[in-house]
Order: structure tokens, then C-alpha cells, then sequence
């Protein structure tokens, strides 16, 4: 069975940082795009940040850009999302989403069940 389980998730003030982990289980994820999502209450799902299958690749939406920063293991078969110099804004459900292939280009095509990050002010 395929899965992605994120964690990392919690409470911090603003101004902290937090690192999400995304775990693949059921296959291998070094040959799959990796992506962050999240949600915000009441708001629409908004694409945070991906990384092509080997790393060579990467993009951040503007919203996070010089203060996230997206890496990943293949030996460990997880992906991280750094989080640095949070704000109350980046509250919301992150979701992990394995890509159809191996570039940043391809479609989603697996979702976690998400983590909750909440940011203090």
C-alpha cells in the first residue's frame, strides 16, 4: 500500500522554525517529484514547494521563498520541509504529495493525511 505520512508538525512562536518529514512507505521514493501543500482555514489549497526526484530541482512559491527550504533523503525515503522565521500566515494543514514522475512538472498524483502547523503571534 502506498502511503506518505508527514510529521514535524506543532505549535511555535513566530519568528521559529519547524522541519516536516515525509515518509514514503509502499515504494521508493527516489524516483518520484516531491511537493508540499497547505491549507489554511477557510482558504484554498495553496502549492508550497517541490523537489525533482534527485534534488537537481527545486521551486518555492514567493510566499515562502528564502525562508522554507525543501531537501530529501532517498536512503531514508523521506523529504523535509525546513521552515525558518515563521509567521502567523504560514498557519495551516502542510501536506506532503508524491508526484507522478520525476520532475517538478508532473502531477500530483499521491497526497499524506497532512500536519498541522500553527504559528503564534
Amino acid at each position: 500500500q502506498l502511503q506518505l505520512v508527514e510529521s514535524g508538525g506543532g505549535l511555535v512562536q513566530s519568528g521559529g522554525s519547524l522541519r516536516l518529514s515525509c515518509a514514503a512507505s509502499g515504494f521508493t521514493l527516489d524516483s518520484y517529484a516531491i511537493g508540499w501543500f497547505r491549507q489554511a482555514p477557510g482558504k484554498e489549497l495553496e502549492w508550497v514547494s517541490c523537489v525533482s526526484n534527485r534534488a537537481s530541482s527545486t521551486s518555492y512559491a514567493d510566499s515562502v521563498k528564502g525562508r522554507f527550504t525543501i531537501s530529501r533523503d532517498n536512503a531514508k525515503n523521506t523529504v523535509y520541509l525546513q521552515m525558518n522565521s515563521l509567521k502567523p500566515e504560514d498557519t495551516a494543514v502542510y501536506y506532503c504529495a508524491g508526484y507522478s514522475g520525476s520532475s517538478i512538472l508532473a502531477r500530483v498524483a499521491y497526497w499524506g493525511q497532512g500536519t498541522q502547523v500553527t504559528v503564534s503571534s
